[in-house]
């Protein structure tokens, strides 16, 4: 997965005033993890991150709680950067999700469609550089991902490509760019070769920390998934995120993988994120 997009914030929102930011946990401390092999594939091995799926993260884009990765934007939430394309697939997902925006779900309409209001790729993407490798991106309008909708638009902040997604019924991961619904899970995956000479392929589920973002991550101005302001879901994030999960490892693994941290929320995880112990804690003071 590549850096620099939107997570999958919710939308329709109004901006908010915001608060005090509580400070963000240090990157490193102790977390829980079980491995697992793939039911529908046994050369599959999946390594979770139970500190992370288990915490009670939650996307607090369009609330007080979020103070934006850019000082000065807070009402961008992570969309500051816009998206870069994994793939030619991505695009081709993308360019079909356009094609079905209504002026009703993008304020920035105008910009991405030529005079006949037909979406046009030269217009809402442009040509970057990841890796010192050619990209495309989502492009940045005002400084920020021409699909993000600002303040004073009429449906609300947010994610055009997401408000259309929920106005439709859709999954808003079958219309974002893949490193947008991805956010904040970070999928990594290699060939790695058993002790009996086979390979396999690994695949790791853990936290998109601030490391993610490559070397720039330390220099954000905020980030969610260490901030206990945005550890105050009412569910735990593979319960919240099990369309993404399932996704991102097929149903038979998601379905092993609930199992495991079903069963480990009645034995009690031993090394709980500490972004939820502070929230949870503020959460119980205040009561």
């Amino acid at each position: 997965m590549t850096a620099g997009a939107s997570a999958s914030a919710p939308t329709g929102l109004r901006s908010a005033a915001k608060i005090d930011p509580s400070p963000e946990v240090e990157l490193d401390f102790p977390r829980d993890w079980i491995e697992f092999v793939d039911p529908a594939n046994n050369e599959h091995l999946i390594a979770a991150d139970l500190t992370w799926l288990m915490s009670r993260w939650t996307c607090v884009f369009g609330t007080p709680a979020c103070q934006g990765i850019i000082e000065g934007r807070v009402d961008d939430g992570c969309c500051s950067h816009g998206a870069f394309l994994s793939d030619e697939e991505d695009g081709k997902k993308l360019h079909k999700a356009v094609k079905m925006l209504t002026p009703e779900d993008w304020q920035l309409m105008p910009e991405g469609t030529d005079d006949t209001g037909k979406p046009r790729k030269k217009l809402y993407l442009e040509e970057d550089e990841l890796d010192d490798e050619p990209a495309l991106r989502t492009r940045r309008v005002d400084g920020a991902c021409i699909f993000l909708n600002r303040p004073g638009f009429e449906g609300g902040i947010g994610c055009s490509l997401h408000t259309m997604a929920l106005r439709k019924g859709l999954e808003p991961l079958t219309v974002k760019p893949e490193v947008c619904w991805q956010l904040p899970i970070r999928r990594v995956q290699d060939w790695v070769e058993r002790p009996d000479g086979v390979e396999i392929l690994k695949t790791q589920i853990t936290e998109y920390d601030r490391r993610g973002w490559g070397a720039g991550g330390l220099d954000l101005n905020w980030y969610c998934t260490g901030s206990p302001d945005a550890h105050v879901g009412t569910r735990p994030v593979w319960q919240a995120y099990a369309p993404e999960l399932i996704e991102l490892l097929g149903q038979p693994a998601y379905d092993e993988l609930a199992r495991h941290c079903k069963r480990r929320e009645g034995l009690g995880i031993v090394a709980v994120h500490p972004a939820t112990v502070i929230a949870e804690a503020k959460a119980a003071h205040n009561d």
